[in-house]
């Protein structure tokens, strides 16, 4: 995979919430945060959220580059969700991240780690 990430809805929100490690905090200080939509999605229908966190969330987000769904990402998606029998929002962010040559942060390596050719790091292991 390549030098790049994506980052998964748990990791943003872990990060947002400053639950990571130090040393991964300063790898999301440090990159540009690409997102799936579906993680756009996901983040923007967070439960129980203030308005303060609304408006740090929305200015976020809008600093994140967000893949949309082409059809590279649709088709490797049906082609995971076929093959692994991933959640339908998985197996798109897992195509997103393969597709642009991405490696994926998630905390829930258990979700991808079947998929041979995704890379992963687990933020909260660094």
């Amino acid at each position: 995979m390549g030098a790049g990430y994506l980052a998964d809805t748990n990791v943003i929100v872990d990060y947002l919430e400053n639950k990571l490690p130090e040393k991964s905090i300063e790898l999301l200080d440090n990159i540009v945060i690409q997102l799936s939509v579906i993680t756009r999605i996901e983040l923007l229908v967070w439960q129980n959220i203030s308005e303060s966190q609304l408006k740090l969330l929305t200015d976020f987000i809008d600093t994140a580059v967000i893949f949309n769904l082409d059809e590279s990402i649709i088709l490797k998606s049906v082609e995971i969700r076929r093959k692994y029998r991933l959640k339908l929002p998985d197996a798109i962010i897992a195509a997103t991240a393969i597709v642009n040559n991405l490696t994926l942060l998630t905390r829930n390596l258990s979700d991808f780690q079947k998929i041979g050719d995704l890379s992963l790091i687990n933020p909260h292991r660094q």
